[in-house]
């Protein structure tokens, strides 16, 4: 199975699948417009990337990198993982999130980190079975937020 680190030509493939997650999760925005000016400014960034996978491409991982001082060496961020309604079954969720880890293990990082939601039992089966864990002491991590 393909998995590629999507080029700046190809964001508005990326920012189309970006946009169906938008509409799966029933978000009202950003709108196209501003999800593709969004992925277009995060392509080339050497902090930031996108990985494709798929025929036309049907899936998108956006992952994101920055230093942590408690490990003193990068952090990866899995921020979204998508995968069209079609090819779900196909296994290009798993490629994908391999091809992070890889990617994370290639710059030197020690550790990847993502959310996910409880309502979501195929993601969490995913993700348990490479090995991604919570409550590391006794506790649940939780990702909290606060809106500005």
């Amino acid at each position: 199975m393909r998995v590629w680190r999507a080029a700046p030509e190809e964001a508005p493939a990326v920012a189309a699948l970006l946009a169906a997650f938008r509409d799966h999760m029933g978000y009202d925005g950003p709108d196209d417009e501003a999800m593709l000016a969004s992925v277009r400014r995060i392509i080339g960034r050497d902090d930031a990337e996108y990985l494709l996978a798929g025929d036309g491409p049907q899936a998108v991982a956006q992952v994101r990198y920055r230093w942590g001082v408690w490990w003193d060496a990068e952090d990866c961020w899995l921020e979204d993982l998508y995968v069209s309604e079609t090819a779900r079954g196909a296994g290009l969720g798993r490629a994908l999130t391999e091809a992070v880890i890889e990617r994370a293990r290639e710059r030197g990082c020690r550790r990847v980190e993502l959310d996910v939601n409880t309502e979501n039992p195929a993601a969490l089966a995913l993700y348990r079975s490479l090995g991604f864990e919570t409550g590391k002491t006794g506790g649940q991590d939780l990702l909290m937020r606060r809106r500005l």
